[in-house]
């Protein structure tokens, strides 16, 4: 029994070491999220620089077109950022342009917003750095708003209005038919070619229309001329209208294109 006593009193403390290597760990752990953040706040930067870059080239190449625009909003997608700088491929790229407005045949076409998404975006570092080169996409997807008050202004009728009613474009316009002031109402429909968007009136009506063949004609010719081809400037990054709809904000166009550069406009 008395010589167990030495043999249990010679064995190393284990506390000690626990504790030890628990600090260990804690102080790697440590590094390691600071080294996270650091890596993170890098790749932010590292955006925000890309994305500054690609807005002044944009800026540039609208000026260069005569088109009037604020100054471009690009959001670079995905992450980590800094691998795809590495490639030189972006797997998303966002441009936003506002207030747009162009002269078309004369006439001033203002597009509150142009929406752009660009998918597989190859801009290689240099590019990006020095701004010489092409930055392209595999594919873009647009869509822009023309404001009802420029279409209005086109038809030049006065006190017509256009509005969105139910997904359809609907028209209100003041007129005097045989001496009497009535209010006539309708839809149009809605579609593209060449570039434009076509309009026509072809279902307006009044409750207090009279009832005779010579009021009805009036409706129809009056219908015919606010019947319209609304001129769209030349959308930039190639965008190949498609189709338009009616919406509250005014006549939503949208529009698509393949393997184009996003800093050549044309």
């Amino acid at each position: 029994m008395y010589s167990a006593y030495p043999q249990e009193h010679a064995r190393p403390p284990a506390r000690p070491r626990r504790r030890w290597a628990r600090r260990l760990l804690a102080v790697a752990v440590v590094l390691l999220l600071i080294l996270a953040i650091m890596l993170v706040a890098a790749d932010r930067v590292a955006v925000a620089y890309a994305e500054r870059a690609v807005a002044d080239q944009i800026d540039q190449q609208i000026a260069a077109q005569q088109i009037e625009a604020s100054t471009a909003e690009v959001s670079i997608g995905g992450f980590p950022f800094l691998t795809q700088v590495a490639a030189g491929r972006y797997r998303s790229v966002s441009i936003v342009l506002r207030d747009v407005s162009a002269a078309v045949d004369g006439n001033s076409v203002r597009l509150p917003v142009l929406d752009v998404d660009a998918r597989d975006v190859r801009a290689p570092l240099d590019v990006l750095r020095t701004g010489q080169g092409e930055v392209t996409a595999a594919s873009v997807a647009g869509t822009a708003t023309v404001a009802y008050d420029t279409v209005v202004q086109l038809i030049g009728q006065p006190g017509l209005q256009l509005s969105e009613q139910d997904g359809r474009l609907g028209v209100t316009a003041p007129v005097e038919i045989l001496g009497q002031r009535i209010t006539l109402t309708g839809t149009a429909e809605l579609e593209t070619a060449d570039g434009e968007v076509l309009l026509r009136f072809d279902d307006l009506d009044a409750e207090e229309l009279p009832g005779n063949e010579a009021a009805r004609a009036f409706v129809n010719a009056y219908a015919q001329q606010i019947s319209i081809a609304v001129p769209l400037p030349t959308l930039p990054f190639d965008l190949d209208l498609q189709e338009v709809r009616a919406e509250p904000a005014g006549l939503v166009i949208s529009a698509t294109a393949r393997d184009v550069p996003l800093n050549t406009l044309g």
